[in-house]
């Protein structure tokens, strides 16, 4: 009899094509949900016969009361190396093997910068009203070159987005609860004396912080206060950095590109191949 594995919230429809699937067809029959569950009540319904999940990044909780309702589960599979929403000590001791993937950098940074770049013309809001028959142009771009970017966060991702500032020749400054300013000067960049600083004299404010107790609601009403009107602000990291009834946000989508999909998908075979072998890889904490 084979294993039964689900991979969640596959919204484009394309993980079964980002991977290889056929090499565990033998050994593992593979389904993929397009629709999200919500909820603890729809997970344990939904996943109650499938010996291995894979979920995307940190959208679906697994906490100790769900391993409880899952006694089938013995593999659970997330992309990346890091998962805030996985009870790793429940997994063990309800027996569940939990392994990761490799996750690039890269697409969040080349996000960030279509959101900006998007912003700072307008290219939406022109692209729109041109098509609905508006003015040719009614909006006033705002130039890069010379203003100065602000980056809450300078870390693997945070830093590879100062370096394309600083390529546009923007004025680039940083600001974290641990940067030093070694660590700023050897990416080019000034370091901010505080959040409340940078947030006042930024032009452009991006965020690249990883989610935790101290970064949670990091970005309120009195920070988006402190900004200039004319101040733009994109967080591709988590959104709960940023207080959501202060202001609205788009959905994560940092880390979706072709390259990632291939990455977290084909690693995810590996992962139930190794498994399946009786040696797991990439093992999470």
């Amino acid at each position: 009899m084979r294993l039964r594995c689900v991979v969640l919230d596959d919204f484009q429809g394309v993980a079964t094509r980002m991977a290889d699937w056929s090499v565990i067809e033998d050994e593992v029959e593979v389904v993929a949900l397009r629709e999200h569950l919500d909820g603890e009540d729809a997970l344990a319904t939904a996943l109650a016969d499938y010996d291995i999940v894979v979920t995307l990044r940190e959208r679906v909780p697994f906490p100790a009361s769900l391993f409880a309702r899952l006694p089938r589960l013995r593999l659970l599979i997330a992309s990346g190396m890091r998962n805030s929403v996985i009870d790793h000590a429940a997994a063990e001791a309800h027996g569940v093997t939990v392994c990761g993937t490799a996750s690039s950098g890269t697409p969040p940074v080349e996000l960030t910068w279509a959101l900006l770049l998007g912003l700072a013309r307008g290219i939406v809001e022109e692209s729109d009203a041109l098509r609905a028959g508006g003015p040719w142009q009614s909006t006033v771009g705002a130039d890069l070159h010379g203003s100065r970017l602000g980056l809450l966060g300078l870390g693997r991702i945070g830093s590879r987005v100062a370096q394309v500032g600083l390529a546009f020749g923007m004025r680039v400054s940083a600001w974290s609860h641990h940067l030093t300013k070694e660590r700023a000067t050897e990416n080019g960049v000034e370091l901010a004396a505080s959040k409340e600083e940078l947030l006042t004299d930024s032009d452009f404010v991006s965020v690249h912080l990883a989610l935790g107790e101290r970064t949670r609601g990091l970005v309120g009403a009195p920070e988006l206060a402190l900004m200039k009107p004319t101040a733009y602000l994109v967080n591709t990291s988590r959104a709960a950095i940023v207080d959501q009834d202060a202001l609205l946000a788009t959905p994560h989508l940092g880390y979706v590109s072709r390259a990632n999909y291939t990455t977290y998908y084909g690693q995810a075979v590996e992962n139930i191949q190794a498994y399946l072998a009786g040696s797991p890889v990439r093992r999470l904490p």
